[in-house]
């Protein structure tokens, strides 16, 4: 499919933001549920929103993401306890994450193999924000998650892998000529190159083994030298996830985002006298949050940062 040569027009572009803002708030909601069940092992299906204060079946004209927060003035209509603010921020963040997504549909190329790579960054935003709430109110990072979004990253990756044209994403690893001699004095002159779909799928997979391998080792480092636990498995499924759908340096970047990151908040704790050297903080949030930087902006500092060791 030949790339789109003029940019979609003002009034187009706003539909589709608004599109993406709403479809966005929608999710959110989902995704409510989903930070408020998973953790508990509950489903996400059965039974219905209640509150959690007095258990009352929450109407569906009090369900509608953002606006029913509003109209209510964060209360429960039946028993007048207040709502966490949690709701209408996790439906905003989805439904702004989304919107920023749908900005960069301006300027894409019309082909599938682009639109498939907005579509994964929309689920890792959705994944990212789900995980930054349920690590930080209890410190887990569920494989609901983690392994669900490892494979769903997986299978776009394969789906894009199908687009590809005959010589896209090809990655020759040698020019000489290979001489196969065999009892029939069989020789081939070729060169060894890997085609785009090998190129994609197995780098992606290298990705997500070279992070997760990063982790692990960064793990046992700490534990060898400080004899505790500085960091969970879920943390390496994270950054394994994160690096299944942007790749390894952006997960790398994201790593080094996150622990930036919990680095300043844990000293401004510590300043404020709130914490102490071993006070556990929640690590799979800050990296959560690194990994929404790297997705929207990683490219770019990646950039940078090269363009400055040149």
């Amino acid at each position: 499919m030949e790339p789109r040569t003029e940019p979609l027009r003002p009034y187009t572009s706003n539909v589709i933001q608004f599109v993406g803002f709403l479809s966005g708030l929608i999710f959110g909601s989902f995704l409510n549920v989903c930070i408020s069940r998973i953790p508990k092992g509950e489903s996400i299906i059965h039974p219905r929103s209640r509150c959690p204060q007095c258990g009352a079946s929450i109407r569906w004209y009090d369900n509608i993401p953002l606006l029913s927060w509003l109209s209510l003035r964060g209360r429960c209509r039946d028993c007048r306890q207040s709502i966490s603010w949690q709701y209408p921020l996790v439906e905003l963040a989805v439904g702004l994450w989304f919107m920023l997504v749908a900005i960069q549909i301006h300027s894409a190329p019309s082909s599938v193999i682009y639109l498939i790579e907005l579509l994964s960054l929309a689920i890792l935003g959705f994944l990212l924000i789900g995980l930054v709430v349920i690590d930080w109110q209890t410190f887990t990072l569920p494989d609901a998650f983690t392994l669900t979004g490892i494979a769903i990253a997986l299978f776009l990756v394969c789906t894009q892998a199908i687009f590809l044209g005959p010589t896209e994403d090809q990655v020759l690893l040698t020019r000489h000529s290979l001489h196969l001699t065999s009892p029939g004095g069989v020789t081939d002159h070729g060169n060894v190159f890997l085609t785009g779909p090998e190129s994609l799928i197995f780098g992606r997979i290298a990705a997500i083994v070279g992070a997760a391998l990063f982790l692990l080792i960064i793990r046992w480092l700490y534990k060898a030298l400080r004899h505790r636990e500085g960091m969970g498995l879920g943390d390496v499924k994270l950054l394994a996830m994160i690096a299944a759908f942007l790749g390894f340096w952006s997960s790398i970047l994201a790593l080094f985002i996150g622990v930036l990151i919990a680095s300043v908040y844990g000293v401004i704790l510590l300043l404020r006298g709130k914490a102490h050297r071993t006070t556990k903080l929640a690590f799979g949030s800050f990296l959560a949050i690194g990994g929404l930087i790297a997705a929207q902006f990683g490219d770019r500092i990646i950039n940078i940062y090269t363009a400055l060791l040149r």
